[in-house]
């Protein structure tokens, strides 16, 4: 079985070398130093309709991959082409005054929920993630868009930057790989 050492690597590293490997082989054991690489890995291999199982191990955690015909419950897809991603990469909205712009980004996330249509994802980068973390002043609104179907996504980066990770309070951890995907496969991308 082929082994793919991804200890050490940043993100999104060993999503991309987990996943030329897994283009070749029906099975594939990966090994990662981290929780974030962790959840990354196994995402990519369950939308790719694999089956994951793990093994913490003293030097590094083990993931256990064999491809599939199932694909499996509660899968996060991408948005589908042609839909609209809008690109959070700011805690306020706008140049200029910081606090005029924290009151914009309230206002622009309070009207996300009443117009039509609504974007397919939301991804938060930089400081933006700290919108989707506890104490954010737009967490009902966002809560509410994803309660209406409205993926809600942070960089795993980020919020390890910020040390936000465990404070993660509305939507789930991604990746620059499958942010990559979704920026790219939408028909449009708002960046505010």
């Amino acid at each position: 079985m082929q082994t793919v050492d991804a200890r050490g690597q940043a993100c999104p590293q060993p999503v991309i070398l987990a996943r030329k490997a897994l283009e070749g082989v029906d099975e594939l054991v990966v090994i990662v130093d981290n929780e974030t690489a962790q959840m990354n890995v196994t995402r990519m291999a369950e939308k790719a309709g694999c089956r994951v199982e793990f093994e913490h191990r003293n030097d590094g955690t083990y993931l256990n991959i064999a491809k599939t015909m199932e694909l499996p419950v509660g899968q996060v897809a991408l948005p589908a082409a042609g839909q609209r991603v809008v690109l959070v990469a700011s805690d306020t909205l706008g140049r200029g005054s910081a606090e005029l712009g924290e009151i914009l980004v309230r206002g622009f996330f309070h009207t996300l929920n009443e117009v039509q249509p609504l974007p397919s994802a939301i991804v938060f980068m930089n400081s933006g993630v700290q919108l989707v973390a506890e104490g954010s002043p737009v967490l009902d609104d966002l809560r509410a868009l994803d309660d209406k179907g409205v993926e809600v996504w942070a960089c795993g980066t980020c919020l390890d930057y910020y040390g936000l990770k465990a404070k993660l309070a509305v939507g789930q951890v991604s990746n620059m790989y499958s942010i990559a995907e979704a920026l790219l496969q939408a028909g449009s991308v708002i960046s505010i």
